[in-house]
């Protein structure tokens, strides 16, 4: 069983890390681009709130034989078409699949399963769009995917208080981020590069990525206490 990380897996850790820190530190709008910026909203009346327990069968706190269960349950897959790989830098274990449909007419997507380094229990699962996942997919399928997803989010019933919608970032656009009552969240981001033409910037996107985490703000990772070095 492999313990280092794939070429494609070590790209969505990147692009996790990235979802990571957005959601450790304030959100800073920058100066106006070719997408919307903007603030916050809350469900439409009458939406119940939402309750984020994982991703399809597969639910937070289940340890690697669950979720393998799981991947076999939602997506017929077992064996090696699962790879394991290891974040060396906050210790987690990753169980990684690529799969066709997870998003219908969306393009294969890779979907990563992360399990916490003290807990050894599923905290995070991760879905990437991107070219790397899937050669055929283009510029107008990633904002085409964001934007479904981000519409499914807004009328999901998240807590008003903690959606943020299209916050334009360095290297992209948070196009949602909102949590449940138990505080875990779902965070989707549109990542890529901004070029400027006539006083207006726009996102030319590599990549969309969707993260449903536990406690993004407090992840089970390996940490160095304060004075140990």
């Amino acid at each position: 069983m492999p313990t280092a990380a794939t070429p494609r897996l070590a790209e969505f850790l990147r692009a996790l890390l990235a979802i990571v820190l957005i959601a450790s530190f304030a959100l800073v709008a920058l100066p106006a681009t070719g997408r919307a910026q903007s603030a916050t909203a809350g469900a439409p009346a009458g939406t119940a709130v939402v309750s984020l327990t994982g991703f399809r069968s597969a639910k937070f706190g289940m340890d690697e034989d669950a979720v393998r269960a799981a991947i076999k349950a939602d997506f017929g897959l077992e064996g090696d078409a699962v790879q394991v790989g290891l974040n060396s830098v906050e210790r987690t274990r990753v169980m990684t699949i690529i799969a066709p449909e997870v998003l219908r007419e969306g393009g294969t997507a890779q979907v990563s399963y992360i399990f916490g380094y003290q807990s050894k229990a599923l905290i995070q699962v991760g879905v990437l769009w991107a070219p790397a996942t899937d050669p055929a997919i283009t510029d107008a399928m990633l904002y085409a995917n964001g934007d479904v997803l981000r519409a499914y989010f807004d009328a999901a019933g998240y807590l008003p208080e903690t959606i943020s919608k299209d916050v334009v970032l360095e290297n992209g656009i948070l196009l949602f981020r909102g949590a449940d009552a138990a505080g875990h969240t779902a965070i989707l981001l549109l990542q890529g590069r901004f070029e400027e033409a006539d006083g207006l910037r726009t996102l030319f996107p590599a990549s969309l990525t969707l993260l449903y985490a536990v406690s993004p703000d407090s992840p089970d990772i390996l940490t160095i206490p304060s004075g140990d070095f």
